[in-house]
C-alpha cells in the first residue's frame, strides 16, 4: 500500500502558502478574531426590520456584517435557535463566507451544550443531548463513559456544523469558592489529566484532527483554578492567582494530558499569575507563560486563542460599561493591548472583532506581517484538517 501521508502534509504546507499569498492585510486581520454573533429563531442571519434583539445577541454585528466588512471567518454562536434551525443558519453562514473574494468558510465556534446547567458558563442545551457537566464526569471517573460523551457530543455538533468546541476546562479547583468549579474536573490533578485525553479524543475523533473532528480548545492555560478569595478574574474585583505550597506547577498536569490527546488549541485565562512571572499580566498579556512555557517548552503547535474580551470594553445598556478584562495592561490603548497580545505569542483573539488595531499596526510597522503569518500558518491548517478547506493533490 502507497503511503501518502508526506505527500499530503507537503500539499497543506504548499495550500496555506499559496492562500496566505493571496490574502490582503485585512483579509489576514479577519483570521485573527473569532467573533461572538448570534443566529435568529427562524435559522436566519442579519438584522430585519422591526426586530428587537435582547441579550447579549443585541451588542454583537450579524454574521453578515463580520463576513463582508471585516473579514471575519471563526465566529462563537451564543444565544441559539434549536437545533434544525442552527443548522440552517449555519449553512446560511456557509454560502455566505462562500461568496467573499476567497470563499473561505466559517469555523463555527460553541461553548458546551451538553450539560443539564443553570451556569452562566455553559450554554443552552435546545435540542442537544443531556449529560453531566466535568464534576459529575469526574465523580463517575469512567473513560470509557468520557469518550462515549465525547464521541457523541461531535456528532451533534458536526449535524448542525459547529467546528471548534470551546472546551473542555482542565483547571483546577482548588479554591472551592470559585464560581466555575462545576466546570472543571475536580481538584484533582491526575483525575482531571485522566478524563481529558478520552474527552478530547472523543470530540477529536482520535489523536489527529480530520474532517470527521470538533476541534477541542482546552483551557484555561495555565490554570485558572486558584483565584485568590475565589474571585474570578471575569471581574474587576479579582485579585490575582495564587499558588498556596508552591503548587505552580500541580496546574499544569493536566494540560499535558491535553498536550498528548493532541488537543488542536489552546486557551489562556484572564486570571495574572501572581509574582510567578517576570510581570504581573494575565495570561494571555504574558510572553513568559505563552511563549516561553506553552510554546517552547512544552512545543504545542496548534492555536492560541485568548479568553473572550481581552481588547475593547463592552457597554452593557443604562449607563453600565463592563470593562475589558485586560489585567496589568489596563492602561494601554486597545490598539497596544492587541500588540502585547501577538507579541506575547497569541493567534486569536476571543470575543473581539476590532480588526482595524491589526490592520493599523501592520500598516504602521509595529508587527510585521510575517509575524502575523506565522499565526496564519496554524489557524488555516486547522481549518485544512477540519476539511473545511479542501486538499487538491
Amino acid at each position: 500500500m502507497w503511503d501518502f501521508s508526506h505527500r499530503i502534509k507537503v500539499a497543506i504546507d504548499d495550500r496555506i502558502s499559496d492562500l496566505i499569498a493571496q490574502m490582503t492585510i485585512e483579509e489576514k486581520a479577519g483570521q485573527m478574531f473569532i467573533a461572538g454573533t448570534t443566529i435568529n429563531p427562524d435559522g436566519s442571519i442579519g438584522k430585519k426590520e422591526g426586530q428587537v434583539v435582547t441579550g447579549p445577541g443585541a451588542r454583537m454585528p450579524t454574521p453578515d456584517i463580520l463576513i463582508k466588512e471585516k473579514q471575519i471567518s471563526h465566529m462563537n454562536l451564543w444565544a441559539t435557535p434549536k437545533a434544525l434551525e442552527l443548522a440552517k443558519g449555519i449553512n446560511e453562514i456557509q454560502r455566505m463566507a462562500e461568496n467573499s473574494r476567497l470563499g473561505i468558510p466559517v469555523s463555527i465556534a460553541s461553548d458546551p451544550r451538553h450539560y443539564f446547567s443553570n451556569n452562566i458558563f455553559s450554554m443552552e442545551s435546545n435540542g442537544f443531548s443531556q449529560w453531566p457537566e466535568q464534576l459529575g464526569f469526574a465523580a463517575i471517573g469512567d473513560e470509557d463513559l468520557m469518550y462515549k460523551f465525547g464521541d457523541i457530543a461531535r456528532q451533534e455538533y458536526l449535524a448542525v456544523g459547529i467546528r471548534i468546541a470551546l472546551h473542555p476546562m482542565a483547571d483546577l479547583a482548588t479554591e472551592p469558592r470559585w464560581p466555575r468549579c462545576s466546570g472543571s474536573f475536580g481538584e484533582d490533578a491526575a483525575l482531571s489529566a485522566k478524563m481529558l485525553k478520552p474527552y478530547i479524543l472523543g470530540f477529536q475523533n482520535g489523536k489527529k484532527l480530520t474532517a470527521q473532528g470538533v476541534a477541542c480548545m482546552t483551557k484555561h492555560f495555565s490554570g485558572g483554578g486558584p483565584q485568590n478569595d475565589g474571585l474570578d478574574s471575569h471581574f474587576e474585583f479579582h485579585t490575582g492567582q495564587v499558588y498556596p505550597g508552591n503548587n505552580f506547577e500541580y496546574h499544569i498536569i493536566p494540560f499535558l494530558s491535553a498536550f498528548e490527546a493532541n488537543t488542536a488549541s489552546i486557551m489562556p485565562y484572564y486570571g495574572v499569575p501572581t509574582d510567578q512571572t517576570s510581570e504581573n499580566v494575565g495570561m494571555s498579556f504574558n510572553k513568559d507563560i505563552i511563549t516561553k512555557l506553552l510554546r517552547n517548552k512544552y512545543k504545542f503547535e496548534g492555536v492560541v486563542c485568548t479568553d473572550w474580551g481581552l481588547i475593547s470594553d463592552s457597554p452593557m445598556g443604562q449607563g453600565i460599561v463592563y470593562p475589558a478584562r485586560a489585567w496589568g495592561a489596563e492602561s494601554l490603548s486597545e490598539e497596544d493591548r492587541v500588540k502585547k497580545v501577538i507579541d506575547a505569542g497569541c493567534d486569536q483573539f476571543g470575543g473581539e472583532n476590532c480588526v482595524q488595531h491589526v490592520i493599523s499596526l501592520i500598516k504602521n510597522g509595529k508587527i510585521s506581517e510575517a509575524r502575523i503569518d506565522q499565526s496564519l500558518r496554524r489557524i488555516l491548517k486547522q481549518k485544512f484538517e477540519l476539511g473545511l478547506l479542501i486538499i487538491h493533490m
